[in-house]
């Protein structure tokens, strides 16, 4: 495979990102948007592995506009840049990926967008801003709350326009439990399939191999594999 950085074109200037190519057999498109501590080594990782599936990936840099693209892992730094980001500019960075991905023939339905912590709850508002081919959320917040401007995803949830997932741990501390249910409620209401899918023994992050205090193997494991079941079941294969 190879990774290269990348800049996109939006409205208000360049957007930073990083692409990994798969070295043959592409089945498809992604955007993977960051969690909130940029496009960093675990970020990369990710696309490696989607690209290792078969799928070409993009990930934008969402805190270009305040010059930066990776953080430490530490939350008041992330708090900080998190805050900032705005719906027009987070839409325009998410758009300005699908463009690129068009440019290489990729139409709508052969694209699939991913994100984590932050970009989980991106990722439901590009599934309903868009017809993607399908769409997955790891524990992504603003459920009852709306982040960035957006309304709250339970708001958001009956006008998705893509096949969604949603993977949320029940200890997560940041996302009740109640609030998962009520967006798994509003989100049946969609058009298209959608899934809620809880893990009983995670908490926030339980993805992320690089945070020995938030991994849980056994879910993470799972809700891979569930993802790349998803993307197989719903992306289009490219023309």
């Amino acid at each position: 495979m190879t990774h290269e950085p990348l800049t996109l074109t939006a409205p208000d200037g360049p957007v930073p990102a990083d692409e990994v190519i798969p070295k043959a057999g592409v089945r498809g498109a992604l955007v993977v948007v960051q969690e909130g501590f940029g496009v960093n080594a675990h970020i990369i990782d990710v696309c490696r592995r989607f690209a290792t599936a078969g799928y070409r990936t993009v990930a934008p840099h969402l805190f270009h506009r305040d010059g930066v693209n990776e953080l430490p892992y530490e939350i008041d730094l992330a708090m900080a840049h998190i805050g900032n980001l705005t719906a027009a500019g987070v839409r325009a960075d998410v758009a300005a990926s699908l463009d690129h991905l068009a440019g290489l023939g990729f139409a709508l339905p052969s694209i699939g967008v991913v994100g984590f912590c932050m970009g989980g709850s991106v990722a439901l508002v590009a599934a309903c801003d868009h017809p993607l081919g399908a769409a997955v959320t790891f524990y992504g917040g603003g459920v009852g709350t709306g982040r960035f401007g957006f309304p709250p995803l339970i708001e958001m949830a009956p006008d998705i326009k893509s096949p969604w997932l949603g993977l949320y741990g029940d200890l997560d501390q940041g996302i009740p439990v109640d609030d998962v249910e009520r967006l798994r409620s509003a989100a049946a209401t969609a058009s298209v399939p959608t899934s809620v899918v809880r893990y009983a023994d995670a908490g926030h992050a339980f993805h992320s191999d690089t945070r020995p205090d938030r991994y849980h193997e056994p879910s993470a494991k799972d809700a891979w594999d569930k993802t790349l079941a998803w993307f197989a079941r719903y992306l289009a294969p490219p023309r």
